[in-house]
């Protein structure tokens, strides 16, 4: 019986348990605060949890409590110590709503996590938190005070002081880490940097979470960082235009949900708590082994004799070394690595041994780490009365160039190539290098001693060695602590090869479940490997490293990262003694091969003393770069902060700039005459970004020949670009996209009658030969985002125009334009005219582009000159998108030309490529690359492609195999609004320096693709992938009744993920990933004759990347050695080439069958997801739904339609019989992408998650899916996007004979009674067309907004949209549309999650939470 508690003696806890820190709150029985605690954990949160309660226990030994528990790491520590959890948004909510009802906004910074919520009277509050990504945070800001060798705490007096704010990319912490140390590198101060920190931090945050809301007063600011760092509230607060009066006091900001959480203890705890039994529960209770066993790898070592033994075998490759006393010649060479945060200098005798060596942190200045490395060795020397004369000497880093100008060392070398030489002199037969350094990462494949391929990690640098640092101190220790725990390790934990900031989330996930600190590092160990194998070099046979690996970088140092190396590969894996020092070694190497220059002494070197600064700023271009000018002691000038050498130019050894296409580009589409002010009827702003920087002639001389003054907005700068970053609704979207907002808005201070982005759909078709010539479905269809996000109308008072246009056929593209210009009051007879004579000069556009690329090339030839294809997409000639990546490569004295280099007419190219030619501008790039593979030895290619670019992940592959099998390299250079020029340099010198080392070899492998399905194939099995548990299991039947013999594929498993990822580019999408894995991983098991099986996958066609999975398939069955196994393409008509013979399906014959079944496979699946929370007995509704699944096949079969309707009646009355027929539950509707949405791997089990939480899940129907194609033959035809053939009523009538049917199957159902009748999907289509345009049809296009309309008008507030992590369709008909769907259903509340292998289940089931508990 429980005692009598007396209220005095009665508490109310709450525990917030973050991923750095542990916050408690304890209130007394007035709700008043008796006590507050916050520290760090460092991993130990037992403990922690324990010290931070026992001043409480020592003044309340007798309390009763009641206690709950919140944080991102919180909700498995509740759930071992039996204690609620209250999801944090959720605690904040309460106390702002309790405590500062006249909060409009939060804003929480924690301490890898961000979040926001905005309040308005009578409506549900508006949650947002950041997803995967951990930019803009606690955390961050914790690195960047490591990175400037402060304590966070001193960020805020150092930006107090500051005086310039400059661009730093706080999306990515890793990308963020180069642009500070690029920042220190040019002495620009701390000061400046921690305040440029704060800045980019508040963009982050507000670019994020906003996502088109206005950030409105007064606001509640939450979270350790606002409370440590005043100056970071302020910089938001300057960023927000707002001021202190407008912010709500807060008393201790870094405990809020703490004490939201102390708050609801009362009602969330059941029963109340001894003090002594909750400290004794804490201290014993620990997390279930089966859960802590879960996501682990191998152990690197089975103990530590293993080790020990490993260790000593692995001690056999020194590098020649030399004792001062037998050094007889004062000659030495000397190399130098200034690294990103490390300095190196390695000194060699005359006879190549090993003297001297130095490493040291140069903490943001090169020149001076150098010079101490200098004096250290001057007072060496003098020691062992040496007097060197440095008879040659080379330099490699990021401070080459600082270096070289300063100190006048004789010879710069690429850092690739330092390494390079470095490796071979510890193997000569080396045929695989792998540098990891803090920042950067190389791959060199060498082949008969000659460089063949060079790989350089992107732009990220995830996994290297800044990336295993941030996390040792993250968790508390050294990295050299760190390093030793991992081969300790018994059970290490798969984080995964996601980037840093998304791994975040996966060690969060790994501390709610109780992991040791020494199973993360090892887990740390794998991922830097797997991270490099499969994402950097996409290595699909470990052949390709060949028997002689070599390592090197400070990473190395750490020997779990080698043995992981080895454990992944199998491969023995060498290592010198020195492998931080490699890249100073192999600068030392060159040198002493080079001639005889003039020698230096360290008396001379250390003369060069000091220097002085200058800050200027760039007047060459409207980015306005800060440049500081160095002036060295001996007369020497150096510049860095200069993105080009236009104005502010280096020594150079180049005495001729080359070519620059992209320039002349530019200005042969946007220098264009415009009709004056007085003249025009209308001016018109066309935002110069996306398709613009294609069709600009176009519409341009449309308007101008209507009579119409046409406004471009300005060039693209960092300033224009902040301005709208507000109104971005995806945080993953590509920054060409991003920039578009700034566009707008620039345009809308331009004071323009109206705003112009048409919807283009179709492109102009380049040759007949392309399957299709659709738009990125980004390009086409941003102008939704833009209505959306930024609302010109209501905003500014101007009209957004967005068009419907088709460019691939010249009679709907008049027909398009006319009905345009008729809006505007323009006559037939001057639309027709405009019409002509704008199609006239965008051919004329184009002409000229190719023409003058051509002659580039020709003039190069003959001057034997080098030439660089530098392709890409239209806008990537935005020199803020690129990076001026083009003048880099003139400034080298190479020529640059476009991706209109290859000829229209050239269609050879198709007869080698295996993807599906769906995308125009990915078609000009196959081109470009087949012209380059075709060229002579001067042409080569580089391609730029954007951070997050959905169809480049497709693409990608398929250009480097064109350019591969002729022997040319693939350089890609990876883009985003990081200004990340440094290491795109290092790209581009590593290429154009390879080639010195490459053998020149004529080189013409073979196309290797999977082989045709024919008629003697009709005896394989076909294998086929699982899609969703309720509907695969129907296939095998259909292909019964077709003739031939299906099995369906085990759902999906890590192996499967693991598998893809290998096998296809890591960035296509999730369910992409999975397909391919499951079909591999079936191929590998054993289980089947590969001499009479095939795989199948379904095609749709249109925009969507699903089209070319197919592709990503045959490339992966030849990669992993099954390229005999033939490939088969499901899919209606013959839109879509796939040579498949033997495989011919009569679809009418199968179309009523499959009709009726997708019917009932939709009712048992709409009544299992309702009675899944209400049945009596847990799992019987899954039993009830295989049974009548079961039950059907041989009914389908026999084409027993009536049999079939009756079984259906009798599983409604089974459903009920087993479940509670009268119990209300909260409703949570699904929608998203087809894959996601109803794969239960693929989502995570994230549906019936939500029923065991007693959540009624309603998931739209497959039959809406089918059926939309009926309302968009009606949509093409009055949109003017395709010719749609077969007359409409044809269809129409189709169509109601369907939906006939349909209805006969609701009226089975409706005794049932949560059934929820079929949709009419033309009814659903008007509900949407109020939202976004109706040419939406990428991916599942306006039917998401229609589902999610049809959804709230039938009651239901509470929406979860599912879908791959970047897809690119659902950045417009998703997440895109968002407030527009919030304007007409203000009380609906939605959450989008994103899915993809390296996904944190606590990051999904917290958010999840934050719903149920909102709802309930």
């Amino acid at each position: 019986m429980q005692p009598e508690i007396i209220m005095e003696n009665h508490l109310k806890v709450g525990i917030d348990i973050g991923s750095t820190t542990v916050k408690v709150v304890v209130l007394d029985h007035n709700n008043e605060n008796c006590y507050v605690d916050y520290r760090r954990h460092n991993m130990n949160i037992r403990t922690t949890v324990l010290e931070s309660l026992a001043p409480v226990a020592g003044k309340y030994p007798d309390a009763w409590l009641k206690v709950a528990v919140t944080g991102s790491v919180g909700m498995g520590y509740a759930e071992c110590w039996h204690l609620p959890f209250v999801q944090e948004v959720i605690a904040a909510a309460t106390l702002v709503k309790q405590q500062f009802p006249q909060t409009r906004t939060f804003i929480d910074i924690g301490g890898e996590d961000s979040k926001m919520i905005f309040f308005e009277e009578g409506r549900v509050p508006d949650i947002r938190m950041n997803g995967n990504c951990a930019g803009g945070t606690g955390a961050f800001i914790d690195q960047t005070a490591s990175l400037l060798n402060v304590d966070p705490s001193e960020l805020n007096t150092l930006a107090e002081n500051a005086q310039t704010v400059y661009p730093i990319a706080s999306r990515c912490g890793v990308f963020s880490k180069t642009d500070i140390q690029n920042l220190l590198a040019r002495h620009v101060s701390k000061e400046d940097v921690a305040l440029s920190v704060f800045h980019a931090v508040a963009l982050q945050v507000i670019g994020t979470l906003s996502r088109g809301l206005d950030v409105r007063p007064p606001v509640f600011f939450c979270g350790g960082p606002f409370a440590f760092l005043p100056m970071l509230k302020k910089t938001f607060l300057t960023n927000l235009y707002l001021t202190e009066a407008d912010c709500v006091p807060v008393p201790d900001a870094r405990v809020v949900p703490a004490y939201g959480t102390a708050l609801m203890a009362e009602s969330q705890c059941q029963e109340p708590l001894a003090m002594r039994d909750f400290l004794h529960d804490i201290e014993n209770l620990s997390i279930d082994n089966d859960v802590l066993l879960q996501n682990r790898l191998a152990p690197l070592f089975e103990n530590e004799s293993a080790f020990a033994a490993w260790k000593r075998q692995k001690q056999n490759f020194f590098v020649p070394r030399v004792d001062w006393s037998e050094v007889k010649d004062n000659r030495v060479f000397m190399g130098v690595d200034s690294g990103s945060t490390t300095t190196k200098l390695v000194v060699l005798d005359a006879e190549g041994r090993l003297l001297y060596r130095d490493y040291r942190n140069n903490n943001g200045n090169s020149f001076d780490a150098f010079r101490q490395a200098l004096q250290q060795f001057k007072q060496v020397c003098e020691e062992h009365h040496f007097q060197p004369e440095i008879a040659n000497s080379a330099v490699t880093g990021y401070g080459e160039n600082l270096l070289k100008t300063a100190f006048g060392l004789h010879h710069g070398v690429v850092e690739t190539m330092a390494h390079y030489l470095g490796a071979k002199s510890v193997s000569p037969d080396v045929s695989f290098i792998l540098d990891i350094g803090g920042q950067d990462m190389k791959a060199i494949f060498v082949e008969n001693q000659a460089i063949r391929r060079l790989e350089i990690n992107e732009a990220c640098s995830s996994g290297c060695g800044s990336f295993i640092e941030t996390f040792a101190k993250m968790l508390g220790y050294s990295v050299a602590d760190f390093a030793r725990i991992a081969c300790e390790a018994r059970h290490p934990y798969d984080l995964g090869t996601r980037c840093t900031v998304f791994m975040n989330s996966k060690v969060k996930q790994a501390m709610r479940e109780g992991t040791t600190p020494e199973d993360i590092s090892a887990g740390f160990a794998y991922s830097v490997i797997k991270n490099c194998l499969f994402k950097v070099l996409k290595l699909r046979k470990i052949e390709e490293l060949g028997d002689h690996i070599v390592v090197q970088g400070g990473t190395f140092k750490n020997l779990a990262v080698v043995r992981a190396l080895e454990l992944l590969t199998g491969r023995d894996v060498r290592f010198s003694d020195i492998p931080e020092l490699m890249g100073a070694y192999g600068c030392a190497l060159f040198a002493k091969t080079q001639p005889v220059a003039k020698p230096l002494t360290l008396d001379e070197l250390l003369a060069i003393r000091e220097f002085e600064t200058e800050q200027q700023t760039c007047p060459g271009c409207a980015n306005r770069c800060t440049v500081i000018q160095y002036k060295f002691s001996n007369g020497r000038c150096y510049y860095s902060g200069n993105n080009c050498e236009k104005i502010f130019a280096n020594e150079s050894e180049v005495l001729r700039k080359g070519t620059n296409q992209h320039h002349e580009r530019l200005k042969m589409l946007f220098q264009r005459s415009i009709v004056s002010k007085e003249k025009a009827k209308l001016t018109i702003g066309i935002p110069r970004a996306l398709g613009m920087y294609e069709l600009y002639p176009f519409w341009n001389t449309l308007f101008s020949e209507c009579g119409f003054r046409v406004v471009l907005s300005g060039k693209s700068t960092n300033p224009l670009y902040e301005q709208g970053i507000h109104t971005v609704m995806s945080e993953n979207i590509c920054f060409p996209a991003k920039l578009m907002h700034g566009h707008v808005y620039d345009l809308a201070k331009k004071g323009v009658d109206r705003i112009f982005y048409p919807y283009i759909v179709m492109e102009q078709k380049a040759d007949e030969k392309v399957r299709n010539s659709y738009n990125c479905p980004i390009v086409a269809g941003y102008s939704d985002v833009m209505k959306n996000a930024i609302d010109t109308v209501e905003r500014f008072n101007i009209p957004f125009d967005a068009p419907v246009v088709s460019l691939n056929n010249e009679d709907l593209l008049r027909a398009g334009c006319q009905q345009y210009l008729r809006t505007l009051g323009v006559d037939k007879k001057t639309a027709d005219s405009a019409i002509s004579a704008a199609m006239k000069e965008q051919k004329r556009f184009i002409a000229q582009q190719h023409q003058r690329a051509q002659e580039i090339v020709r003039l190069a030839k003959e001057n034997d000159r080098m030439v660089v294809v530098l392709a890409g997409r239209p806008y990537h000639a935005d020199p803020l998108i690129q990076h001026k990546i083009s003048d880099v490569l003139s400034d080298m004295g190479i020529d640059v030309v476009t991706e209109f280099v290859a000829n229209d007419t050239d269609t050879e190219v198709y007869k080698e490529l295996v993807a599906v030619t769906q995308w125009t501008y990915p078609n000009r790039i196959f081109k470009a690359a087949h012209f380059v593979a075709n060229s002579p030895d001067n042409v080569h290619f580089m391609m730029i492609t954007s951070f997050g670019c959905g169809p480049d992940a497709f693409i990608i592959d398929e250009t480097h195999d064109i350019l591969d099998r002729k022997g040319k390299s693939f350089t890609l250079l990876k883009v985003d609004d990081v200004n990340n020029i440094g290491s795109l340099r290092l790209r581009v010198r590593s290429m154009v320096e390879s080639l010195k080392f490459s053998r020149k070899m004529e080189v013409n492998k073979p196309f290797v693709t999977t082989p045709a399905f024919r008629e003697t194939d009709r005896r394989r099995t076909i294998l086929a992938p699982t899609f969703a548990s309720g509907y695969t299991e129907f296939f095998p039947t259909f292909f019964k009744m077709a003739g031939y013999n299906l099995v369906v594929l085990p759902m999906g498993d890590k192996e499967c993920v693991d598998l893809g990822l290998q096998y296809a580019n890591n960035e296509v999408c999730y369910p992409a990933t999975i397909v391919v894995g499951s079909l591999l991983k079936a191929l590998r098991s054993g289980q089947y004759n590969l001499d009479d099986v095939a795989v199948i996958i379904t095609q749709t066609g249109g925009q969507c990347r699903a089209t070319n999975y197919i592709m990503l398939i045959k490339k992966a069955l030849v990669a992993a050695g099954f390229e005999d196994v033939p490939v088969l393409s499901l899919a209606l008509g013959n839109t879509l080439a796939n040579e498949q013979p033997g495989f011919v399906v009569d679809f009418k014959k199968l179309a009523l069958p499959a009709l009726f079944t997708l019917l009932y496979a939709d009712c048992l699946s709409r009544m299992y997801y309702a009675a899944r929370p209400r049945e009596l007995q847990r799992g019987k509704a899954k039993e009830i739904q295989n049974k009548y699944i079961e039950k059907s096949f041989p009914l389908i079969e026999a084409r027993n339609y009536k049999g079939l309707r009756k079984l259906l009646a009798e599983a409604v009355k089974e459903y009920m019989a087993n479940m509670d027929c009268n119990k209300p539950l909260p409703q949570i509707g699904v929608v998203g992408e087809i894959y996601i949405k109803y794969n239960e791997f693929g989502h995570l089990n994230v549906l019936d998650w939500l029923a065991d939480q007693g959540v009624e899940v309603i998931a739209p129907s497959i039959y809406n899916f089918f059926m939309n194609s009926f309302v968009n033959r009606h949509i093409n035809k009055k949109l003017n996007i395709k010719e749609v053939g077969q007359p409409l009523w044809v269809s129409d009538a189709i169509y109601k004979l369907i939906f006939h049917y349909a209805k006969v199957y609701d009226k089975i159902c409706a005794p049932f009674p949560y059934y929820r009748p079929y949709a009419d999907m033309f009814h659903d289509a008007e509900l949407a067309s109020r939202i976004i345009n109706m040419a939406a049809n990428f991916g599942e296009g306006w039917l998401i907004p229609a589902e999610m309309s049809a959804l709230a008008e039938s009651g239901v507030k509470n929406i979860i949209s599912l879908q791959p992590f970047a897809c690119i369709s659902n950045h417009i008909i998703a997440k895109g549309i968002e407030k527009k769907i919030r304007k007409f259903y203000p009380d609906l509340n939605m959450l989008f999650l994103d899915f993809d292998g390296g996904t944190s289940e606590a990051n999904v089931f917290n958010r999840l939470h934050f719903m149920i508990e909102n709802e309930q």
